[in-house]
């Protein structure tokens, strides 16, 4: 069998690679943030490389830093997680993995909502998985809800992203506990991509562990703690599934990557987060005021740093569409089709992940494009 027949190109990747060849590039395409982590982060680092840290810790990580994510989860949330509970990964990328081979089998469903985020439908592909993929759009502010989820009585999984990518919708606090109530009655998997969480707008992030301690809950260090580099996550996994969770760590990862582990100890520093935080809310607003009076935004985002533009009204390929903008004006964006089929072909996800100089330019250029 060809596992690979069905996973598709991400896309956004090819367009980076292509915008490289443009000194003069704007840049709306990547969701990787352009503001430094806390100063802790460097000092921290730079102590491990001083003292030569460069050994593999346990698999399911440094025992210090899963404990500091437990207090984070206390302090953020005020529900308690057990250290033991955590498990620190190779970025979300790499707990994505874990979360799918230790909770579904060979030709298991697992629902993800269309549009969403490319590497959870390949992943999928990539473990004989089937991901089936339910349309969601502005009527339930693209959350998908258990009313969506009844319509599937055979899923084994549930994933869902919050705040989300590519829209910026960030779940209630009802739709989340109904998810999660739904799941946990009916032995379905929730796995919570909580990824941007800290990075919202008016609104607050709630955490699915803190409605059931059956869901499983990825998060990482490369969006709010603008240290994608670093390229460590961690996921939270119920009991029964810590050991299964940890033989896959061991044979797939070794370990997470030690440095990077001491350099995280640093990050959860929240006066400078918080700051981090206003300068997106800022941009966010800056662009969406902006792109509003050329696109049509159905949802205005109120977490992570992306709108979810329809482009209809100048084209129904916005593959095509943005691969002229990018070789005729410099100005890379993603299109909608990376994140699935559900009229993904007349989208594009723009990224407020420069400062507010940069976008105008590329307002600017747009604006002469669609003229």
């Amino acid at each position: 069998m060809d596992r690979l027949k069905d996973i598709k190109p991400f896309i956004v990747m090819d367009i980076v690679a292509e915008a490289s060849k443009y000194p003069d590039a704007i840049h709306f395409e990547i969701g990787e943030p352009d503001l430094q982590p806390p100063p802790a982060v460097w000092e921290m680092t730079e102590k491990a490389v001083k003292d030569r840290l460069n050994y593999y810790t346990e698999s399911l990580g440094l025992p210090q830093l899963r404990e500091r994510i437990a207090q984070h989860y206390w302090d953020k949330y005020k529900v308690e997680v057990n250290p033991s509970n955590i498990a620190l990964t190779v970025g979300t990328s790499g707990a994505f993995l874990v979360a799918y081979s230790i909770t579904l089998n060979q030709g298991d469903k697992i629902a993800l909502p269309d549009p969403s985020y490319p590497c959870y439908k390949n992943f999928a592909h990539l473990l004989d998985i089937q991901p089936i993929m339910i349309p969601v759009d502005e009527t339930t502010d693209y959350q998908l809800t258990v009313e969506h989820l009844k319509d599937y009585p055979d899923i084994k999984a549930v994933h869902i992203s919050s705040p989300s990518n590519p829209v910026g919708n960030v779940y209630t606090k009802e739709n989340l506990q109904a998810l999660a109530q739904y799941c946990e009655e009916n032995g379905i998997y929730l796995i919570s991509d909580e990824i941007y969480h800290g990075l919202t707008y008016g609104v607050e992030d709630y955490t699915a562990v803190g409605f059931s301690k059956k869901a499983i809950v990825i998060n990482g260090f490369s969006k709010y703690f603008c240290m994608p580099g670093f390229r460590l996550g961690w996921i939270i996994l119920p009991d029964e599934l810590v050991r299964k969770g940890e033989i896959v760590l061991q044979n797939v990862y070794i370990s997470p990557p030690t440095i990077s582990q001491y350099g995280a100890l640093g990050s959860f520093d929240y006066k400078h987060l918080e700051k981090n935080r206003k300068i997106f809310e800022e941009r966010r607003d800056f662009l969406y005021s902006s792109l509003k009076e050329l696109f049509t935004i159905p949802a205005k985002p109120t977490g992570a740093f992306y709108i979810w533009a329809d482009a209809s009204r100048y084209t129904d390929d916005t593959f095509q569409f943005s691969k002229r903008i990018l070789q005729e004006t410099h100005t890379a964006i993603t299109p909608g089709i990376d994140f699935g089929n559900n009229k993904t072909n007349l989208f594009l996800r723009f990224a407020y992940t420069r400062d507010i100089d940069h976008m105008k330019e590329g307002i600017e250029r747009l604006k002469g494009f669609l003229s």
